[in-house]
């Protein structure tokens, strides 16, 4: 059995979280990005025991339609498995390249191998460094490092 979120029936039960980004007048905050999967239970399993991701929401609002979210660690940004809503529909596993910024390839190519994750060898693009990687689906990923930034 999937483990589901909790609707709160009223505002005043949601907790304030003092780390998220304030929306502000003029703000446009990416926050969600849809991943097109064959199986939402799969690929949650991949993103949060293979990949660390934390599982934020899953929830059911209505019939027939599912909305699950996972954020990356340390991220401000999560992703959406979802079924049911078509405004979302893409064809399963085509969102590509993705970027999921690291501050030391190896070891977070390491981790990620740890898991049972397959990630391609670190490449030397200029300076920036990428590896690869994909859901099972095909949803492809890259682990990127900029030695530049902090």
């Amino acid at each position: 059995m999937t483990e589901r979120t909790e609707v709160p029936a009223d505002e005043s039960e949601i907790p304030v979280d003092p780390t998220h980004a304030l929306v502000t007048p003029g703000s446009y905050l990416l926050e969600l990005i849809p991943i097109p999967v064959t199986d939402i239970d799969r690929a949650k399993q991949f993103y949060v025991q293979q990949c660390g991701f934390v599982a934020d929401v899953d929830v059911s609002p209505v019939d027939g339609v599912r909305i699950v979210q996972l954020t990356p660690p340390g991220s401000y940004c999560s992703i959406s498995l979802t079924a049911g809503m078509e405004q979302l529909a893409m064809a399963p596993g085509s969102q590509r390249g993705l970027h999921l910024l690291v501050k030391d390839i190896e070891a977070s190519r390491a981790e990620l191998i740890g898991r049972g994750v397959e990630v391609s060898e670190p490449q030397d693009l200029g300076g920036v460094f990428y590896a690869w990687f994909a859901d099972p689906d095909g949803n492809t990923w890259a682990l990127q490092h900029m030695p530049w930034r902090r």
